[in-house]
């Protein structure tokens, strides 16, 4: 079996709030050389939410030409406004990313058949290929098993959903709902810790925003699971539980990455958006303490 993990990239910016060019082209060459699969630009870790519709073609040209098809690309494009969620998503398609990942609107409350409604018009609007992205505790929604597979049976374009739930029976009951009647359709787990049991189920693995400061662990991860080395399999499942008390550190766990990228040698700079750009030294030092933890297991 093959099984993949995908990067959510954190965006690297200079003093003035405009893109870090270089430092955006040296966390690429990073991860790739680390051995993931793929690059999102765009998603939750991303903060996208600040980016204006220019930057954000900015940041993914960059992408595309930097990666240059060593790895996928899933574009992250979701936004309030559909047009400019179109808009963008054909952008990407048309540079070439593999996929585009949409989260349904957020702010207001919709129920599942204002998503469905709001995917397949994504769905139908755009030129390529889409991946659903459900995130209950940023878009205050649930996507419904049942909805996803009947975008997926109704949209041949809709390839995939990035789960992001604590609640890993959902995650399962979309692979056992979903892969029967759409056998290629992707199912990837959004918080790291539920890799193994993603693709115990059938899954085809994680968007690991953890991976953007250790790739390797998270390559070498893939390999044991490709390989049943179960030992090693159990040893890094301990190394990335601890990893996961980082997000519990500070709001922006997109800074504590930064921070730690440039204390790894990268040079890339450390800011974040506001107002989540400052992390205390306190914080830091105790997210540092759960990093060196974690590498010790």
């Amino acid at each position: 079996m093959s099984y993949k993990i995908l990067t959510p990239t954190v965006t690297l910016f200079d003093n003035n709030g405009n893109l870090d060019i270089e430092g955006n082209k040296a966390l690429i060459e990073h991860l790739i050389e680390g051995g993931v699969n793929g690059l999102v630009p765009l998603g939750s870790t991303g903060e996208f939410t600040n980016l204006n519709l220019e930057m954000k073609k900015e940041l993914l040209k960059l992408y595309v030409e930097t990666v240059d098809g060593r790895v996928d690309i899933l574009a992250g494009t979701g936004s309030l406004d559909i047009f400019e969620c179109i808009e963008l998503s054909n952008y990407a398609l048309d540079l070439g990313v593999k996929g585009v990942l949409v989260i349904p609107p957020y702010y207001y409350a919709i129920d599942d058949e204002e998503a469905y409604r709001y995917f397949d018009k994504v769905a139908k609007s755009i030129s390529g290929n889409l991946y659903l992205y459900n995130f209950a505790a940023r878009s205050g929604f649930d996507i419904k098993p049942e909805t996803v597979l009947r975008l997926a049976k109704e949209n041949k374009n809709i390839k995939g959903l990035k789960d992001s739930t604590t609640n890993v029976e959902h995650t399962k009951e979309v692979i056992y709902k979903v892969l029967p009647e759409v056998p290629d359709f992707e199912v990837f787990s959004g918080f790291d810790s539920q890799f193994i049991s993603n693709i115990c189920a059938g899954g085809a693995g994680g968007i690991s925003a953890i991976s953007n400061i250790e790739p390797k662990m998270w390559s070498d991860w893939i390999k044991a699971a490709e390989k049943g080395d179960f030992e090693t399999i159990k040893t890094i499942q301990r190394k990335i539980d601890k990893l996961m008390e980082l997000y519990d550190v500070q709001s922006n766990v997109s800074l504590t990455f930064k921070k730690m990228l440039a204390d790894d040698g990268l040079n890339v700079s450390v800011d974040a958006i506001f107002p989540f750009n400052e992390i205390s030294d306190e914080d830091y030092k105790k997210a540092k303490e759960i990093r060196a933890i974690a590498k010790s297991l």
